[in-house]
């Protein structure tokens, strides 16, 4: 633990994404998971029946998660994240197969979508913080030989992305432009975060 950190207890993270880890321990913040167990696709299925904005869906998520697992951890700060990819009034979820991830790609192919990530913070079944912060990444033009060969090399890990893909190795080929900060991207505001955990006497100012 690192002498910025000045927490009773180290944080707990309510969710079982990789890149959310490898983003907290890089900030040198202490946490532990305890993924929350919710039905995402049950969770915002009255939002998208009423149209409402990608960002109010992972936002509604976010707390979803954090408010499920901080209700079973009394005094600690549960941080709660989720995701949500638009383009065009659509609405993108990780694809089940490749031939789902091969669609979604060839759907992005030459146009920009947007990456909302909801971030949420909860202690005793109570919303502390909230916030929406959002990337919007611009695809070159694909070609089905490059999608082909882009789906073959990257294999399954497409499928645990809402993009069908990961930034941070071969999905860094799909683009041409990006306009958003890398924690956004992976699926949590990291500097909100910070911004919080100063305010709330958790990391030295």
């Amino acid at each position: 633990m690192n002498n910025l950190w000045r927490g009773k207890a180290p944080l707990i993270l309510a969710s079982k994404s990789a890149a959310r880890r490898e983003l907290l321990a890089a900030a040198g913040l202490p946490f532990e998971i305890s993924a929350a167990d919710i039905d995402e696709r049950a969770a915002e299925m009255p939002l998208r029946a009423k149209d409402a904005a990608p960002e109010a869906i992972a936002a509604h998520l976010a707390c979803a998660k954090a408010l499920a697992v901080s209700a079973q951890k009394p005094q600690r700060l549960v941080i709660g994240a989720d995701q949500v990819l638009a383009l065009d009034g659509e609405i993108f979820s990780k694809p089940q197969t490749l031939a789902a991830a091969k669609a979604q790609l060839q759907k992005f192919s030459g146009k920009t979508h947007a990456l909302h990530s909801a971030l949420c913070i909860a202690r005793d079944g109570k919303v502390l913080f909230e916030t929406v912060a959002t990337a919007r990444l611009t695809c070159r033009r694909l070609s089905a030989d490059f999608i082909d060969r882009y789906l073959t090399a990257a294999g399954d890990a497409v499928l645990s992305s809402v993009g069908a893909y990961q930034l941070e190795g071969l999905g860094i080929h799909l683009f041409e432009a990006i306009d958003g900060d890398q924690a956004t991207i992976l699926g949590l505001p990291m500097l909100a975060l910070l911004a919080f955990l100063r305010e709330e006497g958790s990391l030295a100012g």
